[in-house]
């Protein structure tokens, strides 16, 4: 309970077991008294001689809180008694119905502002408000985990999972009077919006010294610093190069393929752990990698991947997706599996190729069909000029970046436990809220005007984008083509 603000003066028993008691003025109800349920079957397809719409589609729900009019929506067509139907209307609350984890049922959204041609598409539910119920509101308290475990309990499926009608009609919610919903949506939004406020600016931060991190690890490995001074070095000399410039004047430049040999080992006996490779935490074990559980079964087929051996995702070496193993294992036979040469500190050429100089050359010599398909071959990968500076410097650059690094991430680790407590107060807080547990109706007369924000997506969309950056997919993973 948010112990700030006070409770009821007198409460009852709900008897709905996760709800317990609620205040004695409010009522319980089911969705299906509540609200009027459209399912749409409207899909993204067109078809002559219907009528062109927009659609309002599951991700636009899961992503955004609030659906407005001049948003991007997917176009198609339907009938007029499909768009009589299922035309959205300020107000409505949508949810998603079905989906392939069991823990995305039942993600609502407010419509805010419609238009004539915004109709609801498929896998979703359309709950339209009766006269005892506020959109808004309804928003909220569809927003508590409590409801939500409802429908997560009443899901069914194996590899999809839906909700019928009737389990999502049964949902119980607790109810109190119009003008009291009011007071709680005026609250809840007003403090959403701090909420939002602090974890915007804090997302501003960590990109900012992630920034600062990346530019530090450019100028050492690059030779812009000398390490051991924190200044320039004294001379520097033509590369030879254009992409390249200038370099110290005691390094080399030397081609990929004079320091590291590709190695083909198969994992012909089938056994080893499975290994991944994920852009935040480099090579480890797929298990750890992923949510998501391989269908492997035979890995005789997999790479052998050695501590010490430098990981190329030849599917994303356009986009720095390198990594030095700390592990034995297996990994996919899409991987490059790279050992060194000669003496050299493998570490320091893993943070080089990382640089945004070379990603932007492995991006132009890798070859496919769209970013996505791209492949750095081998022979390409080994043909690019690059700056070598002596064995001492390379580990002496080593020891400085993960001395700095260190520093940086654990100040962006700081950050993001502050973004995640900031979002576990917001659940917490709604939670409370539309249940009763506090009163908040004397703070909400209170409270200034504010006009509304115009969303710029949730930070739930912006974890999701992190966590797709940060894991390779599960066809690499599986090494499916």
């Amino acid at each position: 309970m948010i112990t700030s603000l006070p409770p009821y003066p007198a409460y009852k028993d709900s008897f709905v077991r996760w709800l317990g008691q609620v205040p004695e003025h409010w009522e319980v109800r089911r969705l299906r008294n509540i609200v009027e349920m459209r399912v749409s079957n409207v899909d993204k397809h067109s078809k002559e001689g219907e009528q062109p719409v927009r659609l309002c589609n599951y991700v636009d729900v899961y992503k955004h809180e609030r659906i407005r009019a001049n948003m991007e929506f997917m176009k198609a067509t339907a009938s007029a008694e499909e768009i009589e139907r299922f035309r959205l209307e300020q107000g409505d609350v949508l949810i998603t119905k079905d989906s392939e984890a069991w823990d995305d049922i039942g993600v609502p959204a407010l419509v805010e502002s419609s238009a004539p041609d915004l109709i609801s598409g498929y896998h979703l539910a359309l709950l339209r408000p009766r006269q005892v119920v506020e959109g808004a509101f309804l928003l909220r308290t569809l927003q508590n985990p409590q409801v939500a475990y409802q429908f997560h309990v009443e899901a069914t499926g194996v590899t999809r999972y839906g909700l019928s009608h009737d389990a999502i009609k049964s949902t119980s919610v607790p109810l109190p009077p119009l003008a009291e919903q009011t007071a709680i949506v005026r609250f809840l939004d007003y403090m959403d919006r701090r909420i939002r406020r602090y974890i915007r600016a804090k997302q501003k931060l960590i990109k900012l010294l992630e920034e600062y991190r990346q530019a530090l690890i450019h100028q050492a490995v690059t030779g812009k610093i000398d390490v051991r001074t924190g200044k320039p070095y004294p001379a520097y000399k033509d590369s030879g190069v254009p992409w390249l410039g200038q370099v110290p004047q005691h390094w080399e430049v030397r081609r990929i393929k004079t320091l590291f040999r590709e190695t083909d080992e198969r994992n012909g006996d089938g056994s080893g752990p499975l290994l991944s490779l994920t852009r935040a935490r480099g090579i480890v074990p797929q298990a750890e990698a992923s949510n998501r559980i391989a269908s492997v079964e035979d890995l005789s087929n997999y790479k052998v991947c050695k501590s010490g051996d430098l990981i190329m995702n030849r599917m994303q070496a356009w986009s720095g997706m390198f990594a030095v193993s700390g592990i034995d294992g297996v990994i996919s036979p899409d991987y490059s599996v790279f050992k060194p040469k000669a003496p050299i500190d493998v570490h320091y050429f893993e943070a080089l190729f990382k640089t945004p100089l070379l990603v932007e050359e492995f991006a132009k010599r890798s070859k496919g069909i769209g970013s996505g398909f791209n492949r750095l071959y081998t022979p390409d990968f080994g043909a690019v000029p690059i700056a070598s500076p002596p064995l001492s410097e390379q580990t002496a650059i080593v020891e400085y970046l993960d001395a700095q690094t260190a520093k940086l991430d654990t100040a962006i680790a700081t950050t993001r436990r502050e973004i995640e407590l900031l979002r576990e107060y917001r659940t917490r807080l709604i939670a409370d809220v539309v249940t009763g547990k506090v009163d908040v109706r004397q703070v909400a007369v209170q409270l200034p005007y504010e006009p509304p924000e115009e969303e710029a997506g949730t930070e739930e969309e912006e974890v999701a984008a992190e966590e797709l950056a940060t894991v390779d997919s599960q066809e690499e993973a599986n090494g499916e083509e």
